[in-house]
Order: structure tokens, then sequence, then C-alpha cells
């Protein structure tokens, strides 16, 4: 769990909901990467517990460094990735935990997500290894905050997170893995995830949206199978609204596309065919 500039009460409940687990064989490793905010540290003292490994750095070096000294401070075989304003609930490490250690093919593991704040919503995501590889042509498919990444994985691959896909080194992450293991996402709903004003992925949207962009373009350049194979199946929704009023939404695959007037009303199916008069 990096920290920095945390609330106090949002890093409480984070640290509670981990000392809370129904699996109790961990360490929880807490990286300051705001050294000049010493309030985090006495916090943390106060949890009288062995499990707790408390460092900091120190400079500021950011949340992608940060994230990989975290990995190379790491003793388990399994590392629970988690923001240090969410909460996990109890049986979070138990049930991915046990899954890894029926699935040796499978490296990384998330699972559901209920946001917290602005929207009371569920997250889901693609379950199945496949699908969850299709999904990540393109958007990130496996809630970083929530997943397990068995630590054998990056050793012998050499793989960690890079700051040049930053604030969406997680995205990154999962793309680079996609030759070298299997990842899922549990039906479960393990994580409650907290939105707020302050969240990376809102102060940095921008640059959040051009590092998505650019982690989208490797991953659909360096496995053109499976982008061929998403583009097949991946449903594309395109809305057309005036002043407010929606007026069109068209909605389809490759292959077809249906237009809906308001929003609901079938006005037309378009079918689209390839015909091929030669070949090169």
């Amino acid at each position: 769990m990096p920290l920095y500039n945390t609330q106090e009460e949002h890093l409480r409940a984070a640290i509670d909901s981990v000392l809370a687990q129904t699996y109790a064989d961990f360490e929880l490793l807490l990286l300051n990467d705001s050294p000049q905010n010493t309030r985090l540290a006495e916090i943390v003292a106060e949890y009288k517990d062995e499990r707790i490994r408390f460092s900091c750095n120190e400079r500021n070096i950011g949340i992608t460094d940060s994230r990989n000294r975290l990995i190379e401070m790491a003793q388990g075989e399994y590392l629970a990735v988690m923001d240090h304003d969410d909460i996990s609930l109890p049986e979070r490490l138990a049930k991915q935990v046990a899954y890894l250690e029926t699935h040796p093919e499978v490296g990384v593991v998330g699972a559901r997500v209920r946001n917290m704040g602005e929207r009371n919503n569920l997250s889901t995501y693609p379950e199945d290894a496949h699908q969850v590889k299709l999904g990540l042509m393109c958007g990130c498919v496996v809630p970083h905050s929530c997943a397990m990444i068995r630590r054998s994985v990056l050793m012998e691959t050499g793989i960690q997170y890079e700051s040049v896909f930053s604030p969406a080194e997680d995205y990154a992450l999962w793309c680079r893995l996609i030759p070298h293991t299997e990842l899922v996402n549990l039906p479960d709903v393990l994580l409650h995830y907290r939105l707020h004003d302050s969240n990376v992925s809102k102060k940095q949207a921008d640059r959040m949206i051009a590092a998505t962009a650019a982690v989208r373009a490797y991953a659909q350049t360096e496995y053109p199978a499976l982008f061929c194979e998403y583009r097949q199946y991946a449903t594309h929704d395109t809305r057309i609204t005036f002043l407010g009023i929606p007026l069109l939404k068209i909605t389809g695959t490759q292959h077809e596309r249906r237009y809906l007037l308001f929003n609901h009303i079938p006005v037309a199916r378009v079918r689209h065919t390839c015909k091929i008069y030669g070949k090169r």
C-alpha cells in the first residue's frame, strides 16, 4: 500500500480492513512517498501489529517507483495490491489466495468492486481468462486496487511497473503479462473503491487518457490475433444528443449496427459484409 498525503480517516479505514482479514498470514507493507508528512508515521505507529512494516522514501519518487519498491520489499508468495484509501472486504485475501493455490496457471486475480462516494455502484469485469485478455485490447479490465499477483511471475519475467505509462501503469503491467500468465477476475465483490476529488485518475484526467491510449495502442500492436478477435465481437455504442435530449443510439459489433431512436425505439439494422475480389 503506497501512501501519499493520505487522509487520516481513509488510512485508518484501509489499514483496519486489512487487519480484519480472515486470512491472517500476511505482511502489510506501507510505503510513505510524502516524506514531509510525518503524521502518517504517527498514525501507523499506533497499530501494535507485528505484521505491519512501515517505510518512508527519502524523497518523493512517484507512484510507479514506489510500487516497484514495494514489490522488492515483499517477502510473500502473493502480492495483494491496495490503494491507501480503499477498503478490502474481510474475505478478500482468503478467496484470492485459495484461487491462486488451486490455479497455478493464473498469475493475476482480481474481483468485482463496489464504488463509494459519488456513485455507489458496482463495477464488474470479465471473469474468464481469455475474455480478460480480449478486454485488455480496449482497456484495463482487472481492477488494480483489488488485484493479487503471483510474485514469482514478476521475478521470472522481470516485468514491473513503468513510469512512461503512468498513471495507467497498472494497465500496462497487465498487458505486459499477457504472454506469460493467465489473468482472471472472481465474481465476488472483494473491495470498496473510494471515489473522491483527490483520486489520481481525477487529478490527472488528461494524463490518464493519454497513457491509456498509449497502452491500448501497444496491446493492439503487440497482440494482433487477440485484437482481431476482440474486434470481431466487441460491442460499441455511440449516442447522439441535441440540447441534452437523446436522439439516436447506435450500437453493435463490427458486423452489425442497430439504430435506436431516443435510445430505445429500433428504427434500423445494418449488416456489414466483406467481399474479396483478389489476392495480393
